[in-house]
């Protein structure tokens, strides 16, 4: 396949997040579905921690095995610090950075204006929160597009096409995933934003794509994999921190139904023979 195909295949699997983002721009006042809408974020999210962990737990189950029989410990080693190392960066790094973001916020005084304080704070952390999602999806599609642009660079036209449409499928509702905890906290977010998170959530799978088609790496695939999933860890804790606030009960009923539609568009990719 040439680059320019490879390239079309990547911003196709990468881009269809960008059909679940409007949702954000809907104004919705029934606490329940908003509520709902939260938890169904933090089952997608869910399922995509369970399926990167598992990847990411094949590989170096296969380094092990290999390493038994007479293959490397060295590359076992090196991948197991790879795994460790990215899943506390993606994990810590978030945690402080939210610290640090906290701290450099001004405060502008008493009274009324302390109240507008509060509810400018308000919808700061829910975007940052968005966007923090969004970024650890980021870190996992920019894996699916290294698999996407490896299937391409070993001419399996076929394999590759059946990834671009399961990733295609799974980035479509990690839209939803993003916008969840915007309408949760209320908060309408600019169309400039709804598109730099779609390019900070799709993005890294075209580019990832390219880089696929180019080099291949197996240290570089379970680092961003474990990357993406401290980072959504992070990110689960905080949405179930605010569907506590808001109701446990519809936020498990949300999991449920997020986790199992993340499964579904998996088990559509195992059907199709991806």
């Amino acid at each position: 396949m040439s680059t320019a195909d490879v390239a079309v295949l990547g911003a196709v699997a990468g881009f269809t997040i960008f059909l679940g983002l409007p949702i954000g721009r809907v104004e919705m006042q029934n606490v329940r579905v908003k509520t709902l809408l939260n938890g169904i974020s933090a089952g997608i999210l869910a399922f995509l921690l369970v399926d990167i962990l598992a990847n990411a737990g094949d590989v170096l189950d296969g380094s092990l095995a290999a390493a038994q029989h007479g293959g490397s410990w060295v590359r076992f080693a090196g991948l197991t610090l790879c795994y460790g190392f990215g899943l506390a960066v993606g994990l810590m790094s978030l945690l402080y950075v939210g610290k640090a973001v906290r701290r450099r916020r001004p405060s502008i005084g008493p009274g009324a204006m302390a109240f507008a304080e509060t509810a400018v704070g308000r919808r700061e952390e829910a975007l940052h929160l968005a966007m923090t999602i969004a970024a650890g999806i980021g870190l996992h599609n920019f894996s699916e597009g290294l698999a996407i642009g490896q299937a391409a660079h070993a001419d399996e036209v076929s394999l590759a096409l059946l990834l671009v449409v399961g990733f295609g499928l799974h980035n479509a509702t990690e839209g939803f995933g993003i916008v969840g905890p915007l309408v949760a906290a209320d908060v309408r977010p600019a169309w400039s934003w709804l598109v730099l998170a779609g390019l900070v959530a799709g993005g890294p799978t075209f580019f990832g794509t390219l880089i696929g088609n180019s080099i291949s790496s197996v240290y570089v695939f379970v680092a961003f994999l474990t990357l993406a999933a401290g980072a959504i860890l992070y990110v689960i804790g905080e949405l179930f921190s605010v569907g506590r606030r808001l109701s446990w009960e519809i936020t498990l009923w949300g999991v449920l139904i997020g986790f199992l539609l993340g499964l579904g568009t998996e088990l559509i990719i195992v059907a199709a023979g991806a």
